[in-house]
């Protein structure tokens, strides 16, 4: 599948005039993902063309959240991390709304933050945790929809369980306040919504809270 080099997400730090006029995406939602190939060429600018890239594919130096990738177009979600080789890279937003990816390495290499979108219960001391990158996990934690789980990609084990809650750091992905990080001052119903009142900088603001990711302080 390939898309207009001109009707490329907006959050895609990637030039609309210059280059090749279409790039090749992935099958999944492009406006919360980056494809393999956008990210290593076009952002990151390691490789020059698809037959490089399969070239490091195929000598088994790409990972995704430590799992071997097979296909150019993979899909990268906020907060994965893109291995390759001994570099490791995590997705994140920037104030622009741009997507930016951030060198990382130690624990930042090996943990993710992930929002808890829904969850079921096994039996008295399980759940079955839903996750926004598509992962169920079990968990024996007393937990809500909306916290998020900081997990080790390496073993799919949760480190910490982190509350939607006053205090916490909170990070926007979604909306007009995209990019932008604080903490989390007051949660409120307002309009049948629930709002999170955030000090982000120099500046307060209201987010919707299905538009937020909690992480630590």
């Amino acid at each position: 599948m390939h898309l207009n080099r001109n009707n490329v997400n907006k959050n895609w730090p990637v030039p609309r005039k210059n280059g090749t006029k279409y790039i090749a995406v992935s099958n999944h939602n492009n406006r919360e993902s980056i494809p393999l190939i956008v990210a290593i060429r076009d952002i990151l600018k390691l490789v020059r063309t698809s037959k490089e890239l399969k070239k490091i594919i195929n000598e088994k130096q790409v990972k995704i959240n430590g799992k071997e990738i097979r296909t150019t177009k993979y899909p990268i979600g906020l907060l994965d991390i893109l291995s390759l080789d001994k570099d490791n890279y995590k997705l994140s937003i920037g104030t622009n709304k741009k997507y930016i990816f951030e060198e990382v390495s130690g624990k930042d290499a090996e943990t993710k933050y992930i929002k808890i979108i829904g969850k079921k219960i096994l039996s008295k001391n399980e759940t079955q945790l839903n996750l926004s990158d598509g992962r169920n996990i079990i968990s024996k934690d007393s937990v809500k929809t909306g916290d998020s789980v900081l997990l080790n990609v390496s073993n799919n084990k949760i480190e910490k369980i982190i509350k939607m809650e006053k205090g916490n750091k909170a990070l926007v992905f979604k909306g007009k306040h995209s990019g932008k990080s604080g903490i989390i001052e007051k949660i409120v119903e307002r309009g049948g919504k629930i709002i999170a009142e955030i000090k982000a900088d120099n500046e307060k603001i209201n987010v919707w809270l299905k538009n937020i990711i909690v992480m630590n302080k």
